[in-house]
């Protein structure tokens, strides 16, 4: 198994590019199964997860040109369909989260559809019932194999409805919005996610001959087309790699530039680190973070102590919050830091803590911060990532420590940002992989 050996206390410096977004890419390469004709994407993100998603859709018969890391062409003019329900489709899925964005495209296309167990971080309960819920209400029946841990998925004739959402679930939005693209009459989707990577889908599927109107709000209405076609379609920037490099700089007392960050697709992001007292300014579509000594947190106006908290957009991402509260480990003041939709997001706390770091863990979902003002600098230790977003915050940790830390498990990062040690490295970063 991997690690990263990381010698930190080192000031970086230069331009890094944020890779294209991970979650909007999940769901955009599962879209091409709605056509038989060419849909080329570009600013794919080389990362494992979505590398198996591509490998899947080979399997399903999807025909993938890939011209480059980051451009591929789909052409899913001759899907095998009944690989859905074999072991080498439940294994290969169950391993990858994502894997449950191909359920409403099949529905839509091809009327059946499998759900394998999902996969993905260890950061808690990760409920499929807004996807089941929604192809329900669209007309599709369902089963559960408790033997093979899989749902099986039927809908001869989907059928367009109102309905009310239980959350505005992401994943399951654009699962509901893919399966309902084709299906008869009108669907109208209330308290619908509206994030950018959604919007991204949305404005795809209307180039490809989607009727979607209300694209950007909680109020989706689709009319079912016959018929979709092929398009092209460019991601938007990782606004998590975004947030991360933010940290980082302000981190490692670092002078960094990101370079095409999408800007206008980062809502509240800047907003909530500027809160921490950290300084950037936004040169065209460029953010450059200074070098700075000391970064204040704000406090509410009447003294009181700030909470950052996610929430679904346009609020704060609850993927940038473990970033949030390693960056706070050296600011000046203190926060609050509640994580509502994970139960278990904040349970690498405790090696921040043996790195030095004062934080009390209130709760599951709570931790508070109390900033070292860079009194104390953190300390290498070894320790092991336990999902994506907890060890690229381990990392920028480990770059700001004083002496050697070991990241071990360093496979859940790699599933989420593309040869992050390279680019680190080209900034000035002492990072090996071992």
């Amino acid at each position: 198994m991997a690690s990263f050996e990381v010698r930190g206390g080192k000031k970086l410096t230069g331009e890094i590019t944020p890779q294209g977004a991970k979650n909007e890419a999940l769901q955009i390469i599962s879209a091409v199964l709605l056509t038989p004709e060419k849909v080329t994407i570009s600013n794919i993100p080389d990362i494992i997860d979505v590398n198996l998603l591509i490998e899947l859709l080979g399997e399903l018969g999807v025909k993938i040109d890939r011209a480059s890391r980051d451009i591929c062409t789909f052409q899913a003019d001759n899907v095998d369909v009944d690989f859905l329900g074999s072991e080498a489709f439940r294994k290969k899925s169950g391993r990858l989260r994502g894997s449950v964005m191909i359920a409403g495209p099949m529905l839509s296309r091809f009327k059946k559809a499998y759900i394998p167990k999902p996969g993905g971080d260890k950061i808690g309960r990760r409920r499929l019932d807004t996807h089941i819920i929604g192809f329900e209400k669209l007309g599709a029946r369902f089963e559960y194999n408790e033997e093979l841990n899989y749902f099986q998925l039927v809908a001869p004739n989907l059928q367009g409805t109102y309905m009310l959402l239980d959350e505005p679930s992401v994943t399951g939005t654009a699962n509901i919005v893919m399966a309902a693209v084709m299906a008869k009459g009108t669907t109208t989707i209330y308290n619908a996610a509206c994030e950018p990577y959604l919007q991204q889908l949305c404005k795809m599927l209307n180039r490809m001959g989607a009727k979607i109107s209300g694209v950007g709000s909680n109020l989706l209405t689709i009319e079912g087309v016959e018929y979709l076609g092929g398009t092209e379609h460019r991601m938007l920037p990782d606004m998590i790699e975004i947030g991360s490099f933010i940290g980082l700089a302000a981190m490692t007392q670092s002078e960094i530039t990101i370079k095409n960050a999408g800007i206008e697709h980062l809502g509240v992001i800047p907003e909530k680190f500027q809160q921490l007292g950290i300084q950037m300014e936004f040169r065209k579509d460029d953010i450059y973070i200074p070098a700075q000594e000391k970064y204040e947190i704000s406090t509410y106006l009447d003294g009181g102590i700030l909470t950052v908290y996610d929430h679904p957009w346009p609020g704060f991402t609850p993927d940038l919050l473990s970033i949030v509260l390693v960056v706070a480990t050296q600011a000046v003041g203190s926060v609050l830091i509640h994580q509502k939709m994970f139960e278990s997001r904040l349970f690498f706390v405790d090696k921040l803590i043996d790195m030095g770091a004062q934080i009390i863990l209130c709760d599951p979902h709570r931790a508070t911060v109390i900033g070292l003002a860079r009194k104390n600098q953190l300390r290498g230790i070894t320790m092991s990532s336990p999902d994506i977003r907890a060890g690229q915050a381990l990392l920028i940790a480990a770059l700001s420590a004083e002496g050697k830390s070991t990241i071990q498990n360093i496979e859940q990062i790699d599933r989420g940002y593309q040869n992050i040690d390279d680019r680190l490295r080209n900034l000035g970063a002492d990072i090996k992989r071992v």
